[in-house]
């Protein structure tokens, strides 16, 4: 047997557990913005950006892919959330390693857009800024910081939606070789 098809996670589940790990995390970075108060710098905001495609991308595939064990239209949907995670684990492997000073970050990071309607509003919203640099970590847990984290959550949706399309080609690469 092979150890791929041995693994006991089925095909058809692999999209709902992407779909929570994706709310779950996105969800985690909004409540560490708006509870407690951690501004997100401009690559923490490029890193919710690919959660936002793999969200509704993985609960189409799990409700395309419900009755079956996942057939082409939701495989597509599952290559699409695997390009999406590897995507965000290039952008949170950066931002971990800019965090760690393994190399310079982009100039001018900020997370922060002013609007005001007057000199003396603007002057007003200058005094009460903190602009959240990329380089430095505000939070961490057991030596990793949230773009760590990121990483290897974004790592692992990325071996999740592998799995899937690993099984889908050798399953129809089986198919077809018993037909030929």
């Amino acid at each position: 047997m092979n150890w791929i098809t041995s693994l006991p996670i089925a095909n058809r589940e692999i999209p709902w557990i992407i779909f929570a790990a994706s709310v779950a995390t996105l969800g985690s970075a909004l409540i560490f913005e708006h509870v407690g108060d951690l501004d997100p710098c401009s690559l923490c905001l490029q890193q919710r950006m690919p959660y936002w495609l793999l969200i509704p991308a993985a609960a189409l595939a799990g409700i395309l892919g419900r009755e079956t064990n996942l057939g082409l239209a939701p495989v597509l949907l599952i290559a699409l959330c695997a390009l999406a995670a590897a995507a965000n684990v290039g952008l949170a492997g950066y931002h971990a390693g800019v965090e760690y000073k393994w190399w310079q970050g982009p100039q001018g990071c900020t997370g922060n857009t002013l609007i005001a309607g007057s000199l003396a509003e603007l002057q007003q919203q200058l005094d009460g800024v903190k602009v959240p640099r990329c380089d430095e970590t505000p939070w961490s847990l057991f030596g990793l910081s949230m773009a760590g984290f990121n990483f290897l959550i974004s790592l692992g949706l990325l071996g999740l939606a592998s799995l899937a399309l690993l099984r889908f080609w050798t399953e129809t690469g089986a198919d077809d070789d018993d037909n030929a």
